[in-house]
């Protein structure tokens, strides 16, 4: 019989002595800026690449708020040696009397007190990005050193900062001499008024302290379409023989933005839609473009006061609405939409669409510090509102680009049927049972999908491989005939009529669009294993680009990975080791004929694999580099030109076994870049994708024609 489990309990003298121990001493408080440096991600979102630039956003969005009031025209961004960067502008600076209720200074406490600002107040902000007043506090909780420098009434006021705590109190360190012709590196000498904030990350905190310059030059840029008549200025003075220098100023507000997004796209019709609307009694601003060009995808961007909103919120809600009926209503009114025709959906109004939405309002309701979604509700009538008013005026005035617009509608409604029919085929009734699963898919045995992987493989002799050396209980192998349909130039259902396209959609089992359902995803890594050459990179880039314009939840949640198989292998004897790049072998080639050593795995340090048995290549795939091995005698070096040529131990120890194996994790970093580079590379027209050519070909190594 089984034994009987005891109910276990507590004697009252064992349960007085637990409480006695939680006590109010248990009980933590962080003082000041202390929350942050225990927490930064709450703050930053990560203290990797993104949550160090965001400290530069932060400074930035301050100025920027400034600008929006009508205080400040010109701001100035500096990177320096030694990981540092400052931020100046031409604002009315941080005042820097003595606070009421703190007891110091308005600067000391605005810069080491949360939740401090001029942004809660009627009188400090009519208009401000920041809700929380937590923005550059934060900043100079996460520097090892920060410097706060304020032109105001005449004078120049300086405070010093180390984790966030003032090392003196605030300061006039002199009086301010405009400088008319100023040092084209130091613009803000010219400033009478104004703050420079200067900063260096803290080392102990974040583990990227790199800034990126092309990615502050992309924030730069949007923010200067956002804010009309503002000019940006970015300097890169870390290397002093190499200064970069850039400007920003755009007088046609979110029309420029909409131009400069399309710059790259066959244009759909002539005129862009623009307007910038006024709410005075709503206390709100609102300015929408829109374009549209001849692609299929949607580009859609928001911001509330001059803060994207990557999810979106009740602007984008009221921009939906209002273009959809407005649409509507004009293709029937013009008879392009008969009395028996179905109205145009979101989707069809939306394809090929470009457009950039600028709210500004005085109190925003964001969900959370990053403030990805605008939750106001008065502002979706408002958006609805404006757009459709002045949309229908636009579409009266301009009747060929309204034709234009409506026909390209039309078009992705018919394809829309045609791609829904397509939809049923694909996904019917019992498409996730293990009996519909393609024929081609050798499924893992494991059910429970955080287990569970899907290597997507190119051909089919690798897939013979990839299956006999896989791990069966939770690897699944699906391998591709040929290439893949180019989801960038195809619509949904031709795109569904490919049966690679098709294998790979119901081994996933989330469904996709509007359907797509990620808890219903088959295997928490879905991994790209294809060929180190020509062939295998467009498989891969193909592959991409199904991903990220038809399932980019599963990049954004980091289920999409690449495999990383050796491109060589260096043997000595019955030892073989694995090289993964270029670079490694030539590093190991200096280091061997340095040494010229008789250990090769242990010696050199490559970043090794277990041993595996030597490969003898039949087919003449394989090449043996002879070249600087005279000395070396008994190694000899294999060129891996196709995972076909790896028996199936090999292909397991050096690509599939986690514990060797390494995986390269998909990301979107810039969703706009990312955007921009697969229509250049993959979409239709050609003379981008050649300018890309010409530019990057001196780039390429080891070309295989």
């Amino acid at each position: 019989m089984p034994k009987k489990i005891e109910k276990q309990t507590m004697s009252k003298a064992e349960q007085k002595k637990a409480t006695a121990a939680y006590g109010a001493e248990q009980i933590t408080v962080l003082e000041g800026l202390a929350p942050v440096r225990k927490r930064p991600g709450m703050y930053i979102g990560n203290t990797a690449a993104d949550g160090l630039h965001h400290l530069i956003w932060e400074v930035v969005d301050n100025s920027i708020d400034e600008a929006m009031n009508g205080s400040c025209n010109e701001i100035v961004l500096k990177l320096l040696p030694d990981g540092m960067a400052s931020v100046s502008d031409n604002g009315r600076g941080i005042p820097v009397d003595i606070h009421k209720t703190t007891k110091v200074s308005a600067l000391e406490t605005v810069l080491t007190k949360l939740h401090a600002g001029g942004k809660f107040g009627e009188s400090g902000y009519k208009v401000s990005g920041g809700l929380h007043g937590v923005g550059v506090s934060v900043v100079n909780a996460l520097s090892i050193y920060m410097r706060a420098e304020v032109k105001r009434d005449g004078k120049i006021y300086e405070q010093e900062y180390k984790q966030g705590k003032p090392l003196k109190k605030v300061k006039p360190i002199g009086s301010i001499r405009r400088k008319e012709n100023p040092d084209p590196l130091s613009p803000e000498d010219a400033y009478v008024t104004g703050t420079t904030i200067t900063f260096k990350p803290d080392s102990a905190i974040f583990t990227v302290l790199e800034f990126s310059w092309e990615k502050i030059l992309t924030r730069m840029r949007q923010q200067a379409y956002l804010t009309k008549g503002i000019r940006l200025i970015c300097l890169d003075l870390r290397d002093k023989d190499k200064i970069k220098q850039y400007g920003f100023y755009f007088e046609g507000g979110v029309a420029s933005y909409v131009k400069q997004l399309n710059r790259k796209d066959k244009i759909k019709h002539e005129n862009i839609f623009y307007v910038d609307r006024a709410l005075e009694q709503e206390n709100m601003n609102i300015e929408i473009a829109i374009k549209y060009t001849e692609s299929f995808d949607e580009t859609l961007l928001a911001f509330t006061n001059n803060i994207l909103n990557p999810e979106g919120g009740m602007h984008v809600a009221g921009f939906r609405t209002g273009l959809t009926r407005t649409l509507n209503n004009y293709a029937r009114k013009a008879g392009l939409l008969k009395e028996k025709d179905e109205n145009l959906s979101g989707d069809d109004v939306r394809e090929g669409l470009t457009a950039v939405i600028s709210i500004k309002i005085k109190d925003p309701q964001f969900e959370g510090q990053t403030k990805a979604k605008l939750g106001n509700a008065e502002v979706k009538p408002a958006v609805d509102s404006v757009l459709s008013e002045y949309l229908e005026i636009f579409l009266e005035e301009h009747p060929r680009d309204a034709e234009a617009i409506i026909g390209k509608a039309l078009l992705a409604a018919t394809a829309r049927r045609a791609s829904r029919a397509a939809r049923e085929t694909v996904l019917r009734k019992g498409v996730l049972d293990s009996l519909s699963l393609p024929g081609k898919l050798a499924d893992c045995s494991s059910r429970e999908p955080e287990n569970c992987e899907l290597y997507i493989v190119e051909g089919d002799s690798a897939g013979g491989s990839a299956k006999q050396g896989r791990n069966r209980e939770f690897q699944a192998i699906l391998p591709l005939r040929g290439k893949i349909i180019n989801v960038e130039k195809s619509r949904l259902d031709k795109m569904l009529s490919n049966n690679e396209v098709k294998a790979l959609i119901i081994a996933l089992g989330t469904n996709f669009g509007e359907q797509f359902d990620l808890t219903k995803l088959r295997y928490s890594k879905i991994i790209i294993m294809t060929d180190a050459d020509v062939d295998g990179s467009h498989i891969r880039t193909l592959l991409l680009t199904l991903f990220y314009r038809h399932f980019p939840t599963l990049i954004t949640e980091g289920h999409l990975f690449i495999a990383q198989p050796p491109l060589y292998q260096i043997k000595r004897g019955k030892e073989a080791n694995y090289v993964f790049n270029e670079a490694e072998l030539d590093v190991i080639m200096k280091k061997l004929q340095k040494e010229k050593s008789t250990d090769v795995g242990t010696t050199i340090g490559l970043s090794a694999k277990p041993a595996a048995p030597p490969v003898e290549s039949t087919d003449g795939e394989g090449e043996t580099t002879e070249e600087n091995l005279s000395s070396l005698k008994g190694l000899s070096i294999q060129r891996y030109k196709g995972l076909g040529e790896m028996n199936p131990g090999q292909l397991w120890e050096t690509t599939m076994d986690p514990k060797n194996r390494l995986l390269k994790k998909v990301t979107i970093e810039d969703a706009e870049e990312a955007d921009e580079i697969f229509d250049v590379l993959m979409g239709s027209d050609v003379a981008p994708r050649k300018r890309f050519i010409q530019t990057h070909a001196k780039n390429v190594k080891n070309l295989d024609v």
